[in-house]
């Protein structure tokens, strides 16, 4: 297949796709599905199975300005639009997601290779930032104040900051295309958007749904191709007014550097260690549904996984034997298949680097539990592993895990664990597990991180402030706060004696 086709695969589960207008491999660019005028394209595959879905067309720098270009322009009649016009686009945009549910689990477990209920549940969230954001678009009001000079009015508005990039991972391949993409587009600004290349079959599906949405040509554009060409353009330009990004810490440092001469806004949502404190206060049931859930979700490739378990000292040893038959009993396989509890994760680089950390752990006087090594399902496929206290030298300690290992240590007193938890560079979010309502309170305030969840697991979605402190990022994604982040303040001073 080359980047002429605008559809096309060798995945034979791709048959089973309701839709198949929704399967794109072309970029999307000012209403129009376009091939890079070199020629180049990219292989995307199925981490499970290594089987090609297809082919994706790769742009280079200039078509990535061109991009800009059309988004600029696009500019001018998308801010003047009513608000309420712009929430019925994006209502339109949800409801076809949630029809569209079935199909788009379908590309995002082949392509990244998660479990079909957990793509399910992605898609849920997914849409539910449109929908958020369809309504918070009516919500940008004016504000009045009251004015120290005589003879004049005030006002202070937000309006649209303008074109905004956006850069996505593979793990989250469609709710973290819609959680930043709604926000701006419902603040009234343009939309350049370039989805990893291990995962952009999901962003493209968007596109398509978009357009049948009414979203106007040039509003929501999606670049495929090399990430440090397409970003590149994204920093460069200074008509790119914001740049939102996921993924590593790393990386968000060195856009950060290229953002730098044009004064971009950033938005960053980057790495995470998170801890999970579990207290002897705790019910031991809850506790390892908690644990199974923080740390073994998306097969561990999530920046809020708990990658660093502490279980105070009496529970120690009756929570690991628990922990351990929870983790024994998780099911490893292909995402298609029924009950699947882990699937593949993304790339060897992942597999490698999960693999690197468990030696590095049992060099550092780790006791392996279960696991340690890759599962027979495939050369993506690790097996979950349980790993009882590692040093503070070892690596998983101080990295952020991204795959099935678990790492648990004890712990004493509530000071010593607070200290220990917070010992990282790093503050995206943190658990908590104990019945103390005190001690509850306490830990949320103690703890550095921008999200802390006490007793559960789940606690995104549109309405919540989505972020971390210290190297975990800049500014927050979801609520009213991601809203404005897309808009710029002006005030109006208006004389009222002539």
């Amino acid at each position: 297949m080359t980047a002429l086709h605008a559809r096309a695969s060798y995945h034979e589960a791709l048959s089973r796709l309701n839709d198949r207008h929704l399967l794109r491999n072309l970029s999307y660019v000012g209403g129009c599905w376009i091939a890079g005028k070199a020629g180049k394209n990219f292989e995307v595959t199925d981490p499970a199975s290594a089987a090609t879905l297809g082919w994706v067309t790769s742009l280079d720098q200039r078509e990535a300005y061109e991009a800009i270009d059309t988004a600029a322009t696009a500019l001018a009649a998308w801010r003047l639009l009513l608000p309420q016009q712009r929430s019925s686009i994006l209502r339109k945009w949800h409801e076809l997601i949630i029809e569209a549910r079935e199909d788009l689990a379908l590309i995002m477990t082949l392509e990244q290779g998660k479990p079909l209920n957990e793509s399910r549940s992605e898609i849920d969230y997914a849409a539910g930032f449109v929908e958020w954001y369809a309504e918070e678009a009516k919500r940008i009001n004016a504000e009045g104040v009251t004015s120290h000079l005589p003879g004049a009015e005030m006002i202070v508005r937000r309006e649209a900051l303008g074109v905004v990039g956006i850069v996505t991972p593979w793990n989250f391949p469609t709710a973290m295309i819609t959680r930043k993409a709604a926000a701006a587009l419902a603040a009234g600004c343009t939309v350049v958007a370039h989805p990893s290349s291990e995962t952009p079959l999901s962003a493209l599906a968007l596109a398509e749904l978009g357009e049948r949405a009414g979203l106007p040509a040039g509003v929501f554009n999606v670049l495929t191709g090399d990430a440090a060409t397409i970003v590149g353009a994204f920093c460069d330009d200074q008509r790119v007014r914001a740049l939102s990004f996921t993924g590593s810490t790393d990386i968000g440092r060195l856009i950060a550097g290229q953002c730098a001469a044009t004064m971009k806004r950033l938005i960053m949502e980057l790495g995470g260690h998170a801890p999970l404190v579990i207290f002897d206060d705790a019910d031991l049931n809850r506790a390892v549904d908690i644990a199974v859930n923080a740390k073994f979700a998306t097969s561990g490739q999530d920046c809020l996984a708990a990658n660093r378990i502490f279980v105070q000292r009496p529970i120690m040893e009756a929570f690991i034997a628990a922990f351990r038959k929870r983790i024994e009993a998780l099911k490893v396989g292909n995402g298609l298949t029924d009950a699947v509890d882990i699937g593949p994760l993304m790339h060897e680089r992942a597999v490698a680097k999960v693999e690197e950390q468990v030696a590095d752990a049992l060099k550092h006087g780790a006791r392996l539990v279960v696991g340690g090594k890759r599962h027979s399902a495939g050369p993506l496929f690790f097996q979950p592993t349980l790993l009882v206290d590692p040093s503070t030298d070892a690596l998983i300690m101080h990295e952020e895990t991204f795959g099935p290992v678990a790492a648990v240590t004890a712990f004493d007193t509530e000071e010593e664990v607070v200290a220990r938890a917070n010992d990282t560079e790093y503050g995206l979010a943190a658990y908590v597990v104990t019945s103390n309502g005190a001690r509850q309170m306490r830990l949320g305030r103690a703890l550095e991180y921008g999200m802390v969840a006490v007793n559960r697991v789940k606690i995104t979605g549109g309405p919540i402030p989505f972020g971390g402190w210290k190297q975990s990022g800049l500014g927050r994604e979801g609520s009213r706060h991601g809203i404005e982040a897309f808009t710029e303040l002006k005030y109006i001073c208006v004389d009222t004696t002539a």
